[in-house]
């Protein structure tokens, strides 16, 4: 099965704890592209088979045209909550599942295989169910982030850099000034080229601060020049923040639909002048993927 985008443009990934239906109302009531029911992180050990029980219940009340958005982060593979997280869930038909702490392609395959069977035994269309990965919470995951082109159900990747932190036995993960330390910038700079290469979402990384709104928009701006396609967020207030940052401005637009009209006046071109540039294909190829994010939102 080809991989295909969740959404049409998935900006905007916001947690809601799966232990709290208040804040999962909030959340989805909300603008977030994209609501994500935590099952992980979110939840205390001794709470998480109430939990996987309650957002359950809390998927099959809504109605199935909205559940396309809802999706759910389960535990990790390796431990002993995730299958009876998904067999909760699957059933209810969640818009997509998180992967968190995936070390490479092979678990996207063992998702794969629980999810099919899961399907099957619900009557949902095999397949159904998309994936996004936490790819770099983990030492090993580091390593492996350029595997996953064609990984069943894969539409998108994300990083973290708490996990990693603890992963390897570091105090913090900021430099003095702030700023991310060389090890999660590499993290960060792999999920991005490893997306790249599985053909998939790069999706960039939390902001822990969330009463830091500039320091935010700042970020989220960033993330989209350099490539990412959205951002996951923590609270309901840096969803609008999100999704105006991933969202070009009206003169990107002018710009980028300029140059798509000029190769088209001149076929066969391979460079061309705009102003005082010489602009070749892969200009051609950004401009025309801004214009189709455009479309896709608008859509």
């Amino acid at each position: 099965m080809a991989n295909k985008d969740p959404l049409p443009h998935a900006r905007s990934w916001l947690f809601a704890p799966g232990d709290s239906e208040k804040k999962m109302l909030k959340a989805t009531a909300g603008p977030a592209d994209i609501v994500l029911l935590d099952l992980e992180d979110a939840v205390a050990e001794e709470e998480k088979g109430a939990a996987r029980a309650r957002v359950a219940r809390f998927l099959a009340s809504q109605p199935e045209s909205d559940r396309r958005r809802l999706w759910v982060r389960i535990n990790p593979l390796d431990g002993p909550h995730a299958l009876a997280d998904l067999a909760a869930v699957i059933p209810a038909l969640p818009g997509g599942i998180m992967l968190p702490k995936s070390g490479g392609r092979e678990d996207v395959e063992r998702l794969d295989n629980y999810l099919s069977a899961l399907e099957v035994s619900a009557g949902v269309s095999r397949g159904a169910t998309p994936v996004i990965a936490l790819v770099t919470e983990t030492a090993q995951a580091m390593f492996t982030t350029g595997g996953y082109r064609g990984a069943p159900r894969l539409v998108a990747m994300t990083w973290g850099a708490e996990d990693l932190a603890a992963a390897v036995g570091a105090s913090g993960n900021r430099k003095d000034d702030g700023a991310y330390g060389f090890t999660y910038e590499l993290a960060r700079s792999l999920c991005l080229l490893g997306a790249s290469a599985a053909a998939v979402a790069p999706i960039e990384s939390i902001h822990g601060d969330f009463h830091d709104t500039d320091g935010l928009r700042k970020r989220a701006e960033t993330a989209r020049r350099e490539g990412y396609r959205g951002m996951l967020a923590i609270h309901p207030d840096q969803v609008g923040i999100i999704n105006d940052a991933f969202m070009p401005e009206a003169g990107e637009i002018a710009i980028a639909q300029a140059i798509v009209d000029l190769f088209a006046a001149n076929p066969g071109v391979g460079a061309i002048a705009y102003g005082d540039t010489m602009l070749d294909r892969p200009h051609l190829a950004r401009a025309q993927a801004l214009l189709a994010m455009v479309a896709a939102t608008a859509g």
